[in-house]
């Protein structure tokens, strides 16, 4: 998801067993009015936000990145380039993110443990727990950022001995970037077919439909499924901590976020009712938590038609501002979706079709839940309800997936 402030964070058949008020151009109207005001309030701030920091960011990832002893060896931030300044992990706008997941291929069993990142050169405010590790184990990565780009460096052969992929040769994704991912939801959606991992219903939501998932339209943006749900503690001297019970009681820190559609989805489903799927964290024990992979599986599982996958113009799978089938397939594989043939059938075209039929009318239904809640950005959007908005009409215009040219029709919200 891309930062607010930046650009934020062929038919296909309607979604079945939607309410009727889905299907009414009518129900745009209130959208309409009620944001004009917010919405003109909101863009100016966007452009100014944090716009002196360097949004090019490296992450040095440690040697044996997918053993216990990697799990908790730091991972380093430092600028990509140095020339335009620092990069810093207490800075909200520069901030990366890893988030890990384990599975157990005998018993099926997923668990969480999100390794800590801090600046290049200085230590921990708490040094990480070690996680232990089930015989056998299959461990995927994640990374996510809130600034422009974040590269992945090499460190004794780090890269290749977790399988990292930032993106194709000479074209990294941007804020995102994987290691081992594929054998991870190889070895998760065995362990489903096998009876051994049950994946949790999704459910319905408070207002009367389906509960949403990372492929449902209503929370998809030009760039679906990306980022983590990683969080960590910041101290007053800027050094960083994992967010654990301990952790939290000692330090008294402020709390450090990754603005994604994966943590996106969790705070729409606290407003309306739902719950996200968890599993225990290891490195603070009793806790449990979401987690991308766990998003992206229970999506697969879940989702009903129009499914959200990600489309061929998603501005992290261009190649040179062209579509690449290699770039896209190479993003796909990562968070569990599959792999296409051709780009014919990632039509950004359709995409957008499914957007504009699916998230406004949704988001007007969900007003009375999504207008109460906190905003994700409080510096971009006042409530949750006025960044989902926003965030809409940062896709489908220019700026995003530029749907309104596409389609031929202005943007409804604005």
């Amino acid at each position: 998801m891309r930062k607010l402030r930046r650009s934020p964070f062929g038919s296909v058949p309607k979604r079945r067993g939607r309410l009727s008020p889905l299907m009414l151009v009518g129900a745009l109207v209130t959208i309409i009015v009620v944001l004009v005001g917010a919405i003109v309030f909101v863009l100016p701030r966007l452009g100014s936000h944090a716009a002196a920091a360097n949004g090019d960011c490296t992450l040095i990832v440690p040697a044996r990145p997918l053993s216990a002893r990697g799990l908790a060896t730091p991972y380093q931030l430092t600028a990509t380039n140095p020339d335009n300044g620092p990069c810093n992990e207490a800075n909200a706008a520069q901030a990366a993110f890893v988030q890990g997941a384990i599975i157990d291929p005998a018993t099926g069993n997923i668990s969480i443990y999100d390794p800590l990142v801090i600046d290049k050169g200085t230590q921990p405010a708490v040094k990480p727990v070690v996680p232990a590790l089930p015989q056998g184990a299959v461990v995927g990565l994640w990374f996510g950022s809130n600034g422009n780009t974040l590269t992945l460096r090499d460190s004794n052969g780090s890269l290749q001995q977790g399988l990292c992929v930032n993106g194709v040769d000479g074209s990294i994704f941007g804020q995102f970037s994987y290691c081992n991912a594929p054998a991870f939801f190889q070895a998760a959606n065995s362990a489903i077919q096998a009876g051994k991992l049950k994946v949790p219903p999704i459910g319905r939501a408070q207002d009367g439909m389906q509960c949403p998932t990372t492929r449902d339209f209503s929370i998809v943006d030009q760039d679906q499924s990306d980022n983590v749900t990683t969080t960590y503690l910041v101290n007053g001297a800027g050094q960083t901590a994992q967010d654990t019970a301990a952790n939290a009681t000692a330090l008294q820190g402020q709390v450090q976020k990754n603005g994604s559609d994966e943590r996106l989805l969790t705070l729409v489903d606290k407003a309306i009712g739902c719950t996200p799927w968890m599993v225990p964290d290891l490195a603070n024990p009793g806790n449990m938590l979401p987690a991308l992979p766990l998003n992206e599986l229970q999506a697969a599982a879940s989702q009903v038609a129009p499914v959200a996958l990600v489309p061929g113009r998603d501005p992290m799978v261009l190649l040179n501002n062209k579509t690449d089938l290699n770039k896209l397939n190479a993003y796909r594989v990562g968070v569990d979706q599959p792999t296409l043939q051709n780009l014919n059938v990632a039509n950004t075209r359709l995409y957008c079709q499914n957007v504009l039929d699916v998230a406004p009318p949704r988001l007007q239904i969900d007003s009375r839940f999504t207008k109460q809640a906190a905003s994700p950005d409080p510096a971009a959007a006042n409530t949750l309800f006025t960044f989902l908005a926003q965030r809409f009409v940062t896709t489908f215009e220019n700026n995003g997936l530029n749907c309104a040219k596409l389609l031929g029709v202005p943007d409804p919200i604005t």
